[in-house]
């Protein structure tokens, strides 16, 4: 494969940094993604648009993992994704370096987790940052959240010595949209950092997966992400993170639009997204993360939501982040929706208007 400027696409296990590397006050950082053969190009292009050309403060190096095989429109544009990045900031922001694009293929799809770890091995820089391929990185997202991450580990370094250490996973608040990102949605808070967030780490995740930024020397020192834990891998390494002393962080400003559907309420329950639950409960107690009577009480809530019917389902978790938000702070106002760069496909209303 053709490796142009400060690009590269990996098909044979390696990757190699540029010689042309940006020259910021802040330290580099990768976007770490991955695709399979679910998305489509439309979500694609959207959240790789969103994630480097539309961001005040784009990452160094995009790493797509291509998590088995993908329909040819999608494949065709991770083909030509290099040069199409260099194209986009030679035209649109010519003083800044493009981004370094890494394109690593899995030749059958074993899961998020297992796409995740292997592009881990090929992030060049110890901040990394992820995004999913159907979510919209807002435009402040990282030079929002990288100097609150630097100057958070700054602050934690000079603390007293039996203090907390360098943060080493900071999230954001994320807003819901369905299928038009200019009419966002509800947005779900977190608790910040401290006690606070780690007690609530025992009854659900402490960190939005689509949000988050961490160091990558922490990540692997926790081992990963576990690739059999069905679909919680993110709960589990934030498990693993936190006995490991691992220093968390979450910022209030919902800085990504999460997608979520009809379809997406439906993946929340069930007997078999229950039983997954069930399992992992079981490991936290095992694990010392949790206690038998926390243990009891995780398993008795995710019953009560996992087994109702969906449309139950939905207003009682909309009720429940309701309430969430307004016990931490009062809800951010609804951020600008973001315009729709020039470079992404058209969505249906705009195909209805021009077949008008």
């Amino acid at each position: 494969m053709h490796i142009t400027s400060s690009l590269c696409v990996v098909y044979d296990g390696t990757v190699k940094k540029s010689d042309q590397q940006p020259t910021r006050e802040l330290p580099p950082f990768t976007l770490l993604m991955s695709v399979y053969g679910g998305n489509t190009l439309r979500e694609l292009e959207r959240a790789v648009q969103s994630g480097t050309i539309e961001q005040t403060l784009p990452p160094a190096q995009l790493v797509i993992v291509r998590d088995g095989p993908v329909p040819d429109d999608i494949q065709r544009y991770l083909d030509s994704l290099p040069s199409t990045m260099a194209v986009w900031f030679a035209v649109e922001h010519p003083d800044m370096p493009a981004p370094t694009v890494t394109v690593v293929p899995l030749e059958e799809n074993h899961g998020l987790a297992h796409a995740l770890n292997v592009g881990l091995e090929h992030c060049l820089y110890e901040y990394i940052a992820r995004a999913d391929c159907d979510d919209v990185s807002l435009p402040n997202r990282f030079a929002t959240i990288i100097p609150q991450f630097v100057a958070s580990s700054r602050a934690a370094s000079h603390a007293r010595a039996d203090g907390p250490g360098n943060v080493d996973v900071l999230g954001s608040a994320i807003r819901e949209f369905s299928d038009d990102e200019r009419e966002p949605g509800q947005v779900r808070l977190l608790p910040a950092e401290g006690a606070e967030l780690a007690k609530y780490a025992r009854l659900q995740s402490p960190i939005h997966h689509p949000s988050v930024v961490f160091r990558k020397s922490a990540v692997i020192a926790a081992g990963g992400y576990p690739e059999d834990a069905g679909r919680f891998e993110d709960y589990m390494l934030w498990e693993r993170m936190m006995l490991n002393h691992a220093q968390f962080l979450n910022v209030p400003e919902p800085l990504v639009l999460y997608r979520t559907n009809k379809e997406a309420y439906e993946r929340r329950g069930g007997f078999s997204m229950f039983v997954e639950e069930c399992r992992l409960q079981w490991r936290f107690m095992r694990d010392g993360f949790t206690t038998p009577w926390q243990f009891l009480r995780n398993v008795a809530v995710r019953a009560a939501y996992r087994l109702t019917p969906m449309a139950i389902r939905r207003r009682a978790y909309h009720a429940i982040v309701d309430k969430r938000n307004g016990a931490l702070e009062s809800a951010p106002e609804q951020p600008e929706p973001p315009k729709r760069g020039r470079h992404s496909a058209p969505d249906d209303s705009e195909d209805a208007t021009s077949a008008s």
